[in-house]
């Protein structure tokens, strides 16, 4: 198996650029740049919702391969959450997925956790795990102390 060019993805950037990536790549069936997105180590990471766990790139490779082989996927990130340090960045995200089914189109919510680190080669996703959302997109939920006057 022939590893995925990293120059695909852009080299340095941030993480940002490279979740635009990913998704922008998720939405064209592009397996090439998917791949570029991905860190070039043997343990990353990625989990689709009811799905098992993925290790390594041939893995996380095939499981795409197969995806796409059913047409391009429709998701938007939505709702983005941040938590950044120095060589990490992870990233709660809200994906509205679009699907065609035989009483018409359909929207879907998957939450999404992405992990990227810093590497030689720039920010690099190394886990992707998604679980399935509720049937309408919820709101978030946050711990605000009650406010009493």
């Amino acid at each position: 198996m022939s590893k995925a060019k990293k120059t695909a993805a852009t080299v340095g950037g941030s993480a940002d650029d490279i979740e635009t990536s990913f998704y922008e790549a998720l939405q064209t069936s592009d397996l090439e740049r998917l791949m570029a997105c991905w860190a070039d180590e043997d343990d990353v990471i990625c989990i689709h919702p009811g799905g098992p766990r993925l290790i390594g790139l041939g893995a996380i490779r095939s499981a795409f391969e197969a995806m796409f082989a059913n047409g391009s996927l429709r998701i938007a990130p939505l709702a983005v959450r941040k938590i950044e340090a120095l060589a990490c960045a992870v990233h709660s995200v809200r994906e509205r997925i679009d699907i065609l089914t035989n009483e018409g189109p359909v929207e879907a919510f998957v939450m999404a956790t992405n992990v990227y680190h810093k590497t030689a080669q720039g920010w690099r996703l190394v886990a992707h795990h998604a679980s399935p959302g509720n049937p309408r997109e919820a709101q978030d939920i946050t711990e605000t102390p009650p406010v009493l006057h």
